[in-house]
């Protein structure tokens, strides 16, 4: 019988770095795929996958309720996901301030799959960027990764009903943006449901 994510936790608080690993290994792809929601690109999430669990491993000494370590470790997922916005977002101040230059285009990917993929989650990413912050992180949590509305408040810090309010507010205008603009061609990356 495979050890509970409490009792792994406990052990990798004693510095067990085969309990963390095992954590690791159950959750990686769960938070893979919320940072890869958040950033819409596979090497970026991958980038801020790493950084995630060198911050849980770093702040192993946290002692957590039971059953919360994966809501846990998904606070500090959206605490990587705002910091990399930030950057982001200085690094795009920074680029406005120099000259103009055209990109040039990446010929690189070969995967048809992977580019459609991509296309769809572009799309998806745009919808959401037109909530609130607030909003985006909460649905993200609930809605794509689902986290219970506990689990989210405890990820993000928030109290229960703020996460259903801000959950309600964001299913609103994802259901107003997506008939303005049309449901998406392929139903492999929908705004509205899980993916």
């Amino acid at each position: 019988m495979s050890a509970s994510d409490d009792t792994l936790w406990q052990r990798s608080r004693a510095g067990d770095t085969d309990a963390f690993g095992l954590l690791f290994e159950r959750h990686a792809r769960a938070i893979y795929r919320y940072c890869l929601f958040n950033v819409g690109d596979w090497s970026r999430a991958e980038d801020l996958l790493s950084i995630v669990f060198l911050e849980t491993w770093r702040r192993r000494e946290k002692d957590l309720p039971a059953g919360k370590v994966l809501a846990w470790i998904y606070g500090i997922a959206a605490h990587v996901v705002r910091n990399q916005r930030r950057t982001e977002r200085r690094y795009a101040a920074a680029l406005k301030r120099l000259p103009e230059e055209r990109p040039t285009p990446d010929f690189t990917e070969s995967s048809q799959d992977r580019l459609d993929a991509e296309r769809g989650f572009a799309r998806a990413l745009q919808l959401l960027a037109r909530l609130s912050a607030d909003e985006r992180e909460v649905f993200v949590l609930c809605s794509w990764t689902k986290l219970s509305y506990d689990e989210a408040a405890l990820a993000l810090g928030i109290p229960i009903g703020t996460v259903r309010s801000r959950l309600a507010r964001a299913r609103v205008r994802l259901g107003e943006l997506n008939s303005a603009n049309g449901h998406m061609e392929d139903g492999t990356a929908t705004i509205s449901g899980g993916a």
